[in-house]
């Protein structure tokens, strides 16, 4: 298994979802999808600086470019966007398949103008909406969880409030 975690985080990386997530899903490294932090390279290296893990951040690009020898990687990868629209174009427009991992878990997604709120931070505009039906149409579960611990539910629960 290469990718035996896969997330959405508007944070990315931070020591909590290292820490706590990687009790849940081994992990040896993590690489981070997002075009604005793979272009600054203070904020590359501020997620690097998040862990002890190997850290990769990189375009949507880069990651289509790299993401088969990832597949291939004895190592465990978690694979975090910072948004749905970025884990959309992965799983769904590159067609990318990690491993055996069929759950994509949703972390914080900060309140913002038009976002409607799901819990506690954690709110998605229709746009996200739209992304998250065209990820669960692809064969995958979506689910709402801040922490191993603290799950709101899945998308089936919230679709109706965003005419799905």
């Amino acid at each position: 298994m290469s990718v035996s975690f896969v997330r959405i985080d508007d944070r990315m990386i931070h020591g909590q979802t290292v820490t706590r997530w990687a009790k849940e899903y081994p992990c040896d490294g993590l690489v981070a999808v997002n075009n604005a932090a793979a272009g600054n390279a203070v904020l590359k290296q501020a997620y690097k600086a998040a862990s002890d893990k190997k850290t990769f951040v990189w375009t949507v690009d880069e990651w289509a470019a790299k993401s088969q020898k990832v597949l291939e990687s004895d190592s465990r990868y978690f694979l975090i966007t910072k948004n749905p629209l970025d884990m959309k174009k992965i799983l769904v427009d590159q067609g990318f398949v990690p491993s055996a991992v069929k759950e994509i878990i949703v972390g914080p997604c900060n309140d913002r103008p038009g976002a409607v709120k799901l819990g506690n931070n954690q709110s998605i505009t229709q746009e996200e909406a739209e992304a998250f039906q065209a990820i669960q149409a692809a064969g995958y579960k979506v689910k709402f969880q801040l922490l191993p611990d603290v799950s709101i539910g899945y998308w089936d629960d919230f679709k109706s409030k965003f005419g799905f």
